[in-house]
């Protein structure tokens, strides 16, 4: 751009600004005149927030401009809460069409090269009957028309079906797509994240079920836009459940890594996740719930309320690879953020590992835990949502390598509905004497056998329990969804996939 365009006075509506563009900001500075009405004289956008530029007022964007305008419009990333974001759009009018025309053609190339991977094709899969069956709505009123703004083509599949979504990827031709994105609720995005990981081991050779196989990375970037009842994985991974929040995510390229967890049963794999795999508690709620379908998402409460009054704990042995590394523990208060540096240091940490332990590639130690458990809660982050501010574990990380593992050893009614309750509360749920919890990379559960006396003893009590069987094993929740077997292994992948997301912002420094 010309220096006299970069020196000239602009207008916002009436009010005179002087803009200014620098490779990673574009800001306006208002008029002395008329700053007073203004909380801040200058307003400052990072260029890799701005959505578009085009030319003319963006009333008639839709329509064709003929004759050549000396207006032009930004549409960018506002902050409307602290995890919220919305689309703002700034007219901004120029002495003349030449100097608009320089102004968007300067900005245009600086988005450019902020080397930020925008998304120009999308597969968008919407399961129109998951959560409280708003999917299609919610894409189609709040979110297709951001695509269309950004240019972004998107390539829509309403699912029919369960695994309509997986089944979809695994033959696909994805060659043309920039990323995937599931609307609807955590259970779509399992089938986002298995159909992709799977093709992706296929197209590379890899055998899924060696749970000493190294996977390989999906190219393919994921998108959430959040139509589900708990929205866990979206909540935890950019603090909001909101769908234009996420649209914005996506549309602007931004990218987080994620670990994910692989469960294997008997040489087999069962299932991967990147939340929740629970033992005990979780996983009699999920099976109880089950039965309550008719109920819609309230069952999970219903559940819940009824499992806690029966208060089963199931007796085995957990072996877990406890991850030795001083950068960070469950019990730091160190919430992982955007630009954290134990997720983004953590490849180089992992490679030195393997280095010095060519043989295992972990020089991490193996303990062992056996006891009656309440819940054996496997989790690769926070597993935060609405309901549960801090989530399973408040410092669990993204992209890191690990998982954190939670034990809560067999106590009274009143210590475990002390436990579920900081949940809720913010307290430390991990102050308690019958908790505990590791940082781990692998994890093997068995579960204790009964004697025939002990099998008559719970029998008998069967009788007597107003909530149900006392089963001598329990069932694995993984993602919302039941694992047919109870002795599991479980491994965690450093960064096998990648969200459009960027993480939690920390609010304070922004």
């Amino acid at each position: 751009m010309e220096n006299e365009n970069l020196l000239c006075l602009l207008r916002i509506k009436d009010t005179e600004v002087s803009l200014t563009l620098e490779p990673t900001t574009l800001s306006w500075t208002y008029n002395k005149r008329w700053a007073f009405k203004k909380k801040s004289n200058t307003v400052f956008i990072p260029v890799n927030e701005i959505v578009t530029i085009h030319h003319g007022d963006g009333k008639g964007q839709a329509k064709k401009i003929s004759t050549p305008s000396n207006q032009f419009t930004v549409y960018h990333v506002h902050r409307k809460s602290s995890q919220r974001w919305s689309l703002k759009v700034v007219t901004f009018t120029a002495p003349d069409a030449h100097v608009a025309h320089s102004w968007v053609q300067a900005v245009q190339k600086e988005m450019i090269e902020t080397g930020q991977a925008r998304p120009n094709k999308l597969l968008v899969f919407i399961n129109p009957y998951g959560g409280y069956g708003k999917a299609s709505e919610i894409y189609y009123s709040q979110v297709s028309h951001l695509f269309q703004l950004a240019g972004i083509e998107s390539h829509v599949i309403e699912t029919s079906r369960a695994n309509h979504a997986r089944d979809y990827l695994m033959e696909a031709d994805l060659r043309t797509y920039d990323g995937v994105v599931c609307v609807g609720g955590d259970g779509m995005f399992s089938e986002l994240l298995h159909g992709l990981v799977s093709r992706t081991q296929n197209d590379s050779g890899v055998c899924e079920d060696k749970e000493d196989a190294k996977l390989m990375p999906c190219n393919l970037r994921i998108g959430i836009i959040p139509a589900g009842s708990t929205d866990c994985v979206c909540f935890a991974t950019m603090g909001s459940n909101d769908p234009v929040t996420s649209a914005l995510h996506i549309i602007i390229g931004d990218t987080q890594p994620l670990d994910v967890c692989a469960s294997y049963h008997g040489g087999q794999l069962m299932r991967y996740s990147v939340s929740l795999i629970g033992y005990g508690f979780f996983g009699d709620v999920l099976k109880d719930s089950e039965n309550m379908r008719w109920v819609g998402p309230m069952r999970y409460d219903l559940a819940g309320f009824k499992t806690v009054l029966s208060k089963r704990s199931y007796r085995g042995t957990v072996e877990f690879q406890e991850a030795n590394d001083s950068y960070s523990n469950p019990r730091d208060n160190t919430r992982c953020r955007t630009g954290c540096l134990v997720c983004s240091e953590s490849s180089e940490r992992l490679q030195e590992v393997a280095e010095e332990c060519p043989t295992n590639g972990d020089s991490d130690t193996w303990k062992k835990v056996t006891g009656s458990f309440l819940a054996i809660n496997i989790t690769g982050m926070s597993s935060a949502c609405p309901k549960s501010q801090d989530g399973l574990s408040p410092t669990a990380h993204l992209a890191d390598g690990t998982a954190d593992l939670i034990l809560v050893q067999n106590s009274s009614l009143v210590e475990f509905v002390r436990f579920l309750s900081r949940h809720t509360n913010r307290k430390d749920q991990f102050a308690l004497s019958n908790v505990e919890v590791h940082r781990i990379r692998a994890m093997r559960f068995t579960p204790e056998e009964l004697d025939e006396e002990e099998a008559i003893r719970r029998q008998k009590r069967f009788l007597v329990c107003p909530c149900g069987s006392p089963s001598a094993t329990s069932t694995w929740n993984c993602d919302g969804e039941i694992l047919d077997c109870t002795r599991l292994s479980v491994r965690v992948h450093h960064q096998l996939i990648q969200l459009f997301a960027r993480g939690i912002e920390d609010t304070s420094c922004i």
